[in-house]
């Protein structure tokens, strides 16, 4: 049974409530969370938990019905994120709305080979190398591996191209050795899965494990085996299912995909697949591997090597890099349709740190959607005071993404127009990069121009170019030229260089009076908007993974990213859904009424997959005295208690320029 603690909760109170569990055989293990403190009683039950529930400092007592305890849906109802440091200090993160690659030969034979095969799969987007270097083998007489030296260069090589390392245990005796060398994940092969003593002796190491599905094995017993690892100590536990024996010969194993869906209804914790070791055979793994992130995996492990042909383990499943690459660029492809993320290792450079819009490092480097001139890029220098390069890319996802692999140290996405409303789609980029926070609001007056050619005039114009937002800030003007053709543009700069190219008269774009200056265009009308007070916030994004320590749903990580801006936060943004049930959402806006809370917006968005449900964000204005993490997080705690998810998006400093 899982047993929730009060907060208040003293030293004394809880030990007696250990010891009453211990004196009815029951296994306990206390396991402090963000959202609760729960105690994890495991045995066989023998009493009315109202017997527990009714004790000093006891909140509630969840009985569990499966076999399966800690690894239960019971026992823990948000998905378990596994964090895992790389060399460089990034957290690789596993879980959530993430897709991870793990990547690299089968077996270490050689430091040059390791080597090739780091680099080769690092450039692909891998973010961690696997390799074997104690290999259990159906015949005694194959390669059975280098051993402590395999284990020695295979971190030699993460350690080079910054990638995390996973090799798998075979024995308990191996694992001093695997420990002194620095392994970061330690895999279970099939044929360990239910060798419970190594298990054991594997979870008091509270390191990560990947736990790969035995050969014949059901979803129940590969979830008892998790068991064993989670009671023993670790909670950094995923699953790898890597086929089962079936009676079908045409593959190595039966890739069983159903089960990933079926996990996700059972466990908390993170699934990724094999398809190297379902198949065998080189040219099916990249489509399995493609369906499994399809079917809601939340990473791939696949063997790569960089000369298969004369690999001494498993040449023939092994994909040649090329191959890995294009797998790749398939599930980068593949994740936005299906709402998820790929991870990638955060490209090495010197950290930026700013001080109230200064400059401290020697670059600091800041995307924006559209092209030079663009109203983000007028936030980026006033927000930066001219101290940033302007990277343009070309779509705001395309912001987030290069936030989160390194390309910028930061990103300028617009949130909202006080005439026009929302930027939705920012909203949803918010929560689908996980991995990336809000570090600051920037809210910047925008003033529209009608642009053309030079020598244009407005009787000329007969299609006008912009980005939508503007063209509907800009609305009462179009009305009055109802015969104009108004085509949508990425950004309002993209306009202007449109209008430039084509460079005929009787095209015009609705963008800012410095892009003449840049397009050579000429300024046709100024102050087109409906408002003179047409404001469009921004919010600057900042990568939240690379820490050394953990921060899955902080709000101290949230008050650390201030470091970055050297300004005080003063405002919180978070998301949170409603539970299905009358009363929910009053239920939640209760809090902020509660703790005195000032709520300035309240957007809802339509859930993917979910008809008729609605995930709400929140932005609300910190007073001088809660401007801390501690009242951040107890804010976080009750809202937790109200709403059937929550997610802190970023503690921030809101700027008006």
């Amino acid at each position: 049974m899982v047993i929730v603690l009060k907060r208040n909760i003293t030293s004394d109170e809880k030990n007696s409530l250990k010891k009453f569990l211990g004196d009815q055989n029951f296994k306990t293990n206390e396991i402090p969370g963000e959202e609760e403190t729960i105690i994890a009683a495991v045995g066989r039950l023998k009493m009315d938990p109202r017997e527990v529930e009714i004790l000093p400092g006891v909140e509630r007592v969840i009985p569990i019905s499966k076999p399966y305890k800690m690894a239960s849906r019971e026992f823990k109802r948000e998905n378990t994120i596994v964090e895992i440091p790389s060399p460089s200090g990034q957290i690789i993160r596993v879980g959530g709305q993430r897709v991870i690659a793990v990547a690299g030969p089968c077996a270490v034979e050689s430091r040059e080979q390791m080597m090739d095969a780091a680099k080769a799969v690092s450039e692909c987007g891998a973010v961690m190398l696997r390799g074997g270097a104690y290999k259990p083998r159906t015949s005694p007489y194959s390669f059975q591996g280098l051993g402590e030296e395999g284990c020695r260069i295979l971190k030699e090589a993460g350690d080079k191209y910054g990638l995390p390392v996973v090799t798998e245990v075979v024995a308990a005796e191996y694992l001093p050795a695997m420990e002194n060398a620095g392994i970061d994940v330690y895999q279970v092969g099939a044929r360990n899965m239910q060798n419970f003593e190594l298990l054991k002796q594997l979870g008091k190491l509270g390191k990560p494990v990947i736990l790969k599905r035995g050969l014949s094995a059901t979803i129940e017993e590969w979830l008892m085996s998790a068991e064993y690892l989670l009671s023993s100590g670790t909670d950094k536990v995923i699953l790898c299912e890597r086929g089962i024996r079936t009676y079908e010969r045409a593959t190595r194993n039966t890739l069983d995909l159903s089960a990933i869906p079926i996990l996700h209804g059972l466990t908390h914790l993170p699934i990724i697949v094999d398809p190297s070791h379902a198949v065998g055979i080189r040219d099916k793994v990249s489509p399995m591997g493609l369906a499994a992130i399809a079917g809601g995996a939340d990473g791939i492990i696949v063997e790569v090597h960089c000369n298969p042909d004369k690999a001494l383990s498993d040449g023939p499943q092994s994909l040649y890099p090329v191959q890995f690459e294009k797998l790749m660029r398939d599930i980068e492809a593949l994740s936005p349709v299906i709402g998820r993320q790929v991870a990638h290792i955060h490209q090495s450079k010197a950290p930026a740190v700013i001080s109230a819009g200064k400059r401290s490092s020697d670059k600091i480097i800041c995307a924006f959607s559209g092209k030079r001139g663009a109203y983000a890029e007028q936030a980026i220098t006033k927000y930066f005071d001219d101290e940033a390069e302007a990277l343009p890319v070309s779509s705001f996802r395309e912001i987030f993404q290069s936030v989160l692999d390194g390309k910028a140290d930061f990103g300028m996405v617009p949130i909202e127009n006080s005439l026009a409303g929302s930027v939705y789609e920012n909203y949803d980029n918010l929560v689908n990069f996980e991995d990336v926070s809000i570090v600051a609001s920037l809210t910047l007056r925008i003033q529209h121009s009608l642009l053309g050619v030079k020598g244009a005039k407005l009787s000329d114009i007969k299609t006008v170019y912009s980005h939508p937002q503007a063209i509907a800030q800009c609305s009462k003007f179009l009305e009055a030229h109802s015969d104009w053709t108004k085509v949508d543009a990425v950004s309002t700069a993209t306009a202007a260089k449109t209008v430039s190219d084509v460079a005929s008269p009787s095209n015009a774009a609705i963008a800012s009076a410095v892009n003449a200056k840049y397009y050579n265009l000429e300024i046709l009308q100024e102050g087109i908007e409906d408002d003179p007070k047409n404001y469009t916030r921004f919010f600057v994004i900042a990568p939240n993974h690379i820490t050394k320590t953990s921060s899955n749903l902080s709000a101290g990580l949230a008050f650390e990213t201030q470091k970055v801006t050297g300004e005080k936060p003063n405002c919180v943004t978070l998301e949170f859904t409603l539970k299905n049930e009358p009363g929910a959402l009053y239920n939640c806006l209760g809090i902020f009424q509660e703790y005195n809370l000032n709520l300035s917006r309240l957007e809802s968005r339509p859930i993917s997959g979910k008809t008729w449900r609605y995930r709400f964000y929140a932005d609300a204005v910190l007073e001088e005295k809660d401007r801390n993490a501690e009242y951040v997080s107890r804010v976080l705690d009750s809202l937790k208690q109200k709403a059937e998810d929550v997610r802190l998006l970023g503690v921030y400093s809101a700027i008006v320029r």
